[in-house]
C-alpha cells in the first residue's frame, strides 16, 4: 500500500516541512533566556493563543483514531467531548486569574504556592508520564500514516517523523511551537473536510445517503458495542456499573478540567499578552474544538458508508478485526485521493501530529526544569543554564517519545481511544480535585489534601488490580473503567475536605491564592 506521490504533491509536502524547519530556525535567534524558550515572551494574542491550544489538542489522534473509532464503532467516544465548552468557561471565569495575577507560570507552581512542594512534585511527575504516554501516541499514529505512504519499516518511519519533529521544537522552543501550531491547525482541518468532500462525492446519493445510512446503521449513534460486536442502544441515566450517556459525559468533564489545569494549557494562558487575551484564547479553544471533532467523526462514519459502496479487502478487514482500525484514513488517502489533493491532505495529517508533538516536548521540558529540576535539584542557577537543561530536556523526552511509540506500536488495543480513556482515568483520578480543593477553600492544607490522594489512591490500585485479575472475584469492584477519574476525583473532594474539618490547615497568608482571597489588582 505504498503511494507514489506526483510533483504537486511532493511540492506540498516540501513546502509545508520546510516552513516548520524555517519557522523553528528562524524564532530560535530569540531564546536568550527561559521566559523567552518557554513562554515567548508572553507576546502572543488571544486568537493565536486560541488557535494554537486547538491545534496542540488536537493531534493525530483526531485525524486517524477519531474517524478510526466511527468507522469501526460509533459516536460513543465522542459524548465525553460535549462538556468541553462549559469546562471552557469555568476556566475562563475562575482559572485565569489564578495564572494572569503574580508571578506564577506553571500549574505546578500553583500548588507549591498553596500547599507546598510535595503534591506539586506529585502533579507534575504525573503530567510528566501523561504527556510521554500522549505525544508517544500521537507520533504512533503518525508513523502509521508515513508508513503507508512510503512503505517504509514502521521503525524506520517513526525516526524519520519524530526526528524531524523533535529538530524544530528543540531549536525553537515554544515560539515556534505556537507559530507552527497555527498553520498546522488550519491544514488539518482542511485536510478533513478534502476527505470528507472526495468521499461524499462518490457516495450514491451524496451526503444525504450518508445520513440515511448512518442512523440506519446505528454508525450515527451513542450506541455501544456488547461481546459479540453487535450495536445496542446506551443508557441515558447515572451508573458506575456501565457506561451511561451521562456518565460519559462527566468523564468528559473530569478529563477536560484536568487538561485545563496541566502544564500545556496553563502555558498557553500565561504565554498571552493580557488576561483578556488568555480569556479569548480559551473560549476559542472550547467552542471551537466541538465541531472540529464533530468533523472527524463524520469521516469515520462517511467511510464507513463509502466503503459498503465501494467494498476493498482492508476496510473488510478492519471492520472483521483483522487489522488495526487506525490503518482506515492512510488506506483512503493512499488509494482514492486525487493527487494533488492528496499532498494537501497528508500535509494536514502531518500537521495534527507534529503540533500536539512539539506542544507536549516544550510543556513537558518547562515542567521538568522549572517544577523539578530548579526546584529541588539545581535552585538558584543562572538563567543560560536553565535555557541549556531545557534543550536537553526537550530531546530526551524526544527520545522518550520515539521509545514509547514503538512499544504503542507493538500493543493490541482495540482502538487507541479506547486506550488513551482508559490511560487518563486511572493517571488523573485525583489531580483536579486538589486544585478545587486549593482554590475554593482556605481550610485545606497539604495534610488534608494527602489524605484525599491516599484513598483515592488505594481505590485505584483497587480497581486497577481487579482488572489485571491479581484479586479474587469477589473483590473485584464491578465498576466501569471509564468512571475511575470520576470516583477518585470524588473521594479527594470528600476526604479532603473531611480531613480539613476535622484538623483545618495553619492560617497563614492565602493572597490570589484561593478565590476568597483574590486582590483588586488588575489582571496582567
Amino acid at each position: 500500500m505504498t503511494l507514489q506521490l506526483g510533483p504537486v504533491d511532493l511540492a506540498v509536502l516540501f513546502l509545508y516541512f520546510a516552513s516548520m524547519i524555517g519557522i523553528g530556525l528562524y524564532v530560535s535567534r530569540r531564546n536568550t533566556g527561559t521566559d523567552q524558550y518557554f513562554l515567548g515572551g508572553r507576546s502572543f494574542s488571544g486568537v493565536v493563543v486560541g488557535i494554537s491550544l486547538i491545534g496542540s489538542l488536537i493531534s493525530s489522534v483526531t485525524f486517524i483514531a477519531a474517524p478510526a473509532d466511527a468507522f469501526k464503532t460509533t459516536w460513543i467516544r465522542f459524548l465525553p467531548n460535549l462538556a468541553f465548552p462549559l469546562v471552557a468557561v469555568i476556566a475562563a471565569v475562575f482559572f485565569i486569574p489564578f495564572f494572569r495575577r503574580g508571578t506564577i507560570s506553571s500549574a505546578y507552581g500553583y500548588l507549591r504556592a498553596r500547599f507546598g512542594a510535595s503534591l506539586s512534585a506529585y502533579a507534575a511527575v504525573l503530567f510528566l508520564f501523561s504527556q510521554l504516554f500522549r505525544i508517544s501516541m500521537i507520533l504512533y499514529l503518525l508513523s502509521v500514516l508515513v508508513q503507508s505512504i512510503l512503505g517504509l519499516d514502521f521503525l524506520v518511519s517513526l525516526l524519520l517523523t519524530g526526528g524531524i519533529t523533535a529538530f524544530y521544537t528543540v531549536k525553537g522552543g515554544y515560539a515556534a511551537v505556537v507559530w507552527t501550531d497555527v498553520i498546522q491547525t488550519i491544514l488539518l482541518l482542511l485536510g478533513a473536510l478534502l476527505c470528507v468532500f472526495v468521499a461524499v462525492g462518490h457516495v450514491p446519493g451524496g451526503f444525504g445517503q450518508v445520513l440515511r445510512e448512518g442512523i440506519e446503521s446505528h454508525r450515527l449513534s451513542f450506541w455501544d458495542a456488547g461481546p459479540d460486536g453487535t450495536l445496542h442502544p446506551l443508557p441515558e441515566g447515572l451508573s458506575l456499573l456501565h457506561k451511561t450517556v451521562m456518565m460519559l459525559v462527566l468523564v468528559g468533564f473530569v478529563q477536560f478540567l484536568t487538561g485545563m489545569l496541566d502544564q500545556a494549557t496553563v502555558q498557553r494562558w500565561v504565554s498571552a499578552r493580557s488576561a483578556a487575551d488568555a480569556r479569548k484564547g480559551v473560549l476559542i479553544l472550547g467552542f471551537g474544538c466541538v465541531p472540529i471533532w464533530g468533523t472527524f467523526k463524520l469521516l469515520g462514519t462517511t467511510l464507513f458508508v463509502y466503503f459498503s459502496h465501494h467494498p476493498a479487502p482492508i476496510p473488510t478487514e478492519i471492520l472483521a478485526g483483522a487489522r488495526k482500525a487506525e490503518q482506515i484514513v492512510p488506506y483512503f488517502i493512499v488509494t482514492h485521493l486525487p493527487r494533488g489533493i492528496a499532498g494537501l491532505v497528508l500535509a494536514g495529517a502531518f500537521a495534527s501530529a507534529m503540533s500536539a508533538v512539539s506542544a507536549g516536548i516544550n510543556a513537558a521540558s518547562m515542567v521538568w526544569v522549572r517544577d523539578l529540576y530548579g526546584t529541588f535539584l539545581a535552585p538558584r542557577r543562572s538563567d543560560k543554564h536553565y535555557v541549556r537543561v531545557g534543550f536537553a530536556t526537550s530531546f530526551l523526552i524526544s527520545v522518550l517519545m520515539i521509545g514509547g511509540g514503538y512499544l504503542i506500536y507493538l500493543s493490541k488495543a482495540v482502538t487507541l481511544l479506547d486506550l488513551w480513556l482508559e490511560i487518563t482515568a486511572f493517571l488523573f483520578a485525583g489531580i483536579p480535585a486538589v486544585f478545587l480543593l486549593g482554590m475554593f477553600t482556605r481550610r485545606a492544607g497539604s495534610g488534608a489534601v494527602w489524605c484525599g490522594l491516599a484513598v483515592s489512591i488505594a481505590f485505584v490500585g483497587w480497581v486497577t488490580a481487579g482488572r489485571l485479575g491479581a484479586l479474587p472475584a469477589a473483590w473485584r469492584l464491578p465498576i466501569e473503567v471509564y468512571y475511575t477519574a470520576i470516583v477518585g476525583n470524588a473521594l479527594v473532594l470528600a476526604v479532603g475536605l473531611f480531613a480539613a474539618w476535622l484538623r483545618p490547615a495553619a492560617p497563614r497568608p492565602l493572597e490570589n491564592l484561593t478565590v476568597w482571597d483574590q486582590t483588586s489588582r488588575p489582571l496582567e
